[in-house]
């Protein structure tokens, strides 16, 4: 589950909203809105992250966390290396073949490395 979908099944149990519910408050089906939790669909496009801010009504910080989750949500990722040090290509081939065997504990340290950058990195066109 990726976690822009982690996410909204959080926000649904919080607020004792069943899926077929929400789905049908925001005009999609509950096929699509499953597919979305699960990664199944991608990442939500913007319109559709905005509709899901506006049904739970979220303001500011957890408006703006929720914009993050679904930009970071995409269950296939291009890494471009072009250009950039050959370790860094060496990294992302790496990751790509590895990521699924990793331990939680090594994900919360790779995690821990990554966004210790994010301060000020544009992550909209990622």
């Amino acid at each position: 589950m990726p976690p822009f979908g982690e996410q909204i099944r959080a926000l649904r149990g919080a607020r004792g909203v069943d899926q077929a519910t929400m789905a049908a408050d925001l005009g999609v089906s509950a096929a699509y809105l499953s597919a979305l939790e699960h990664g199944r669909k991608g990442a939500p496009s913007w319109d559709m992250t905005q509709k899901i801010i506006q049904y739970f009504g979220l303001i500011w910080d957890e408006a703006e966390a929720l914009q993050l989750l679904a930009q970071l949500s995409k269950p296939r990722v291009t890494v471009e290396t072009a250009g950039l040090d050959p370790r860094a290509t060496r990294a992302a081939n790496l990751l790509a073949r590895r990521v699924g065997h990793l331990s939680s504990a090594d994900l919360d340290a790779l995690l821990g490395v990554l966004e210790a950058g994010d301060d000020n990195d544009d992550v909209s066109d990622q």
